[in-house]
This record gives C-alpha cells, structure tokens and sequence, in this order.
C-alpha cells in the first residue's frame, strides 16, 4: 500500500477489471486530490482529474465511475496505511478508543475542501461507493473491536461504532473539527464505568 499522496503499489478497491494498474489508479486519484484543492468538490468531474493525470476520459472511468468513487476512494486508500493501533498496558477504554480512532480523524483534518468531499461522495448512491463504504465500516468496526476488547458485547460495538460514523459525519459537516472526534468518543465512553 501507498502513504496518501504516493503512487506505488496502491490496490484499487473495488472493482476488480483484469489489466487495471494499481499505479494508474494511485496517479488518478493523485490527481483528484489535486484537483479538488484547486477547483472544489462541485468543480471537480472526471474528465478533469483524468486530463490533470494525463490520461483519456475513457481510462479514468475504467478505473473509477464518477467523482464520488474517486474522492471515497481516496480516503480508502488513505485509511488502509494506518498502522494497526497499540495501546498502552493498563490504560482504559477511553484511551484505546483515542489511540485506534484519532488516526482516522485526522486523515483528511487538514484537507477541509477534500474532507468536504469525502463527505459528500461517502453518502453516495454510486454502486462502486456503496460497496467501498462497506469496506469502510468494516476497518472501522475492527479499530473500536480491538479498543474495546475481545469480550465486548456486539451491541457494544455496534454502539461506539455508530457514535464514531456519526461524529465523523459531524465533523465532515463542520459540526465539529475532526481533532475533537475521538476526545468526543473518549468522553463518551467515560460514561461506561463497568468496561475495563
């Protein structure tokens, strides 16, 4: 996998075309984040992201169906070169769900035009979007199991799952910034004294 903004070794999530290039993939959606900080979500199409990356029209949309699928696609990316979280002995739920959830926060806190962005394309009708957002939730729910433990009830974790998804919204609304994001849910779960 690629750090944000790298091209090399990227897999596009997805769709699955054989002879698609991950690196032609990573180059687009290189050219997405570009684009957007240049020319905001609304003035962002395809074509354009495709034209800064040097490629066809045709090409672009062989990898990715619409803007939204490029700009979910890129906090995917992002979000799967996140080191796994470690967590200090001894310290309580509070602080895992800090150390697993404010890496996430942050991935595009400083990016408030491609935050927006992202925002918008992860709610989404697009198929290709519908299938990465699962993705999505599933790292998600991974970093809150492993902050919660293994005998963490799945109402539990459904829960501080669904109070994660809607502070990020919140944020990517601008509700709220996206560092208070996991201080909220730490605080949010010092409400839970039974949980070690």
């Amino acid at each position: 996998m690629t750090q944000p903004g790298g091209s090399a070794g990227f897999e596009m999530p997805g769709r699955t075309v054989t002879g698609r290039r991950p690196e032609m993939a990573a180059r687009l959606l290189d050219a997405a984040v570009a684009e957007i900080a240049e020319s905001g979500f609304d003035g962002v199409t395809v074509r354009l992201v495709a034209s800064r990356a040097g490629v066809s029209a045709a090409t672009a949309y062989s990898y990715f169906s619409s803007k939204e699928h490029l700009f979910t696609s890129e906090f995917l990316r992002r979000l799967t070169t996140l080191p796994e979280p470690t967590f200090r002995k001894g310290s309580g739920l509070p602080e895992r769900l800090r150390v697993a959830l404010e890496p996430i926060a942050l991935l595009v806190a400083d990016e408030p035009v491609l935050a927006a962005g992202v925002t918008t394309s992860m709610v989404a009708h697009d198929p290709d979007v519908t299938a990465m957002r699962g993705q999505v939730g599933v790292i998600f729910a991974d970093r809150v199991g492993k902050a919660l433990g293994p005998d963490a009830s799945p109402a539990a974790l459904a829960g501080f799952v669904m109070t994660f998804v809607g502070a990020f919204l919140a944020a990517g609304m601008g509700n709220i910034e996206y560092r208070q994001v996991a201080g909220f849910l730490a605080d949010f779960a010092t409400l839970f004294r039974d949980q070690p």
